[in-house]
């Protein structure tokens, strides 16, 4: 058994979360926050079968897409902020961080 641990951005959260009940996938929906971006995410944890996780990836994969955005860097700490002048940045955003581990044991009650 594993557990699949999947961050994506929140723009993409009910596409893929209706495609695992789709495919008979159970999952628990937990709010998140990026580090980076400081964006909303949602983390989907998903316990399954060894045999299944390549499905349950496909099914990620195939509903969490990377894009690109315009983001404002955040003002330097400390120093003077005179100088400063943030101009947008384009970065990739989206897609998933996907994590499978090991469940050493599983109960439901």
């Amino acid at each position: 058994m594993k557990l699949v641990i999947a961050i994506v951005q929140d723009k993409d959260s009910n596409r893929l979360s209706n495609a695992l009940i789709k495919d008979g996938f159970r999952a628990t929906k937990l709010a998140s926050t990026g580090g980076f971006l400081k964006a909303g995410n949602t983390t989907f944890m998903i316990g399954i079968e060894d045999e299944r996780v390549p499905d349950v990836m496909q099914v990620i994969r195939s509903n969490c897409k990377v894009r690109d955005q315009l983001v404002t860097p955040v003002t330097p700490m400390g120093g003077t902020t005179d100088s400063y002048i943030p101009f947008p940045v384009e970065v990739q955003v989206g897609g998933a961080a996907v994590f499978v581990v090991p469940v050493e044991r599983f109960e439901h009650y």
